[in-house]
């Protein structure tokens, strides 16, 4: 297991500019290790969500439409710190770096084309792929201390694939929030 570090930035702290500016920086200042940074979908994926509910297309085609709203985030990530670039190719994957996982839009074996797989899961599935020592969620609310990856599904934090992709991926985890870090207690798939 290597030391590197995958902090994925929720899209929701969009809305909170002073924290996510400055996590950005402290990510490129090196504060938090080595890191990829992987960046929820935000303002960009609730539009594909809201347009799915009107207009019913599937689901497949709401997570490719997702996963661009992911990289439309990682842009702008990349914008607000230019320290830090944007990569698409998984074997590119520096510290430093923040993932478009715009590549993965064809499908990729073991990442469900749903709404229960999304940036959340697709943090843990990069981590798990580039043998990451830690994954931190970083979110606009704080988990409660002790959770395990089923309460954070039912508590609404995560996406319903999350326990599944924490059992299988060997490192620390936490969802840290505007008030604390809460390392997961425990990482059985019983949602």
């Amino acid at each position: 297991m290597s030391a590197l570090h995958i902090v994925k930035i929720g899209g929701s702290l969009a809305r909170d500019e002073a924290r996510l500016r400055a996590l950005l920086a402290g990510i490129a200042d090196g504060r938090e290790g080595p890191c990829v940074v992987v960046p929820g979908g935000g303002p960009f994926a609730d539009a594909v969500r809201d347009v799915q509910l009107r207009l019913r297309f599937p689901d497949a085609l709401a997570h490719r439409l997702a996963l661009d709203a992911m990289g439309r985030m990682a842009e702008i990530l990349g914008a607000l710190e230019p320290r830090l670039c944007v990569e698409t190719r998984l074997g590119r994957l520096r510290p430093g770096t923040v993932w478009d996982p715009s590549a993965l839009r064809d499908g990729h074996p073991g990442v469900a084309e749903s709404w229960d797989v999304t940036s959340d899961s697709l943090a843990l599935w990069l981590a798990a792929r580039l043998d990451a020592a830690r994954c931190t969620l970083v979110k606009s609310a704080d988990a409660p201390p002790g959770a395990e990856a089923g309460r954070l599904v039912r508590d609404g934090l995560v996406d319903a694939a999350f326990p599944g992709f924490a059992a299988r991926f060997p490192g620390t985890i936490a969802l840290r929030g505007p008030g604390r870090e809460t390392v997961l207690s425990s990482v059985s798939e019983a949602a």
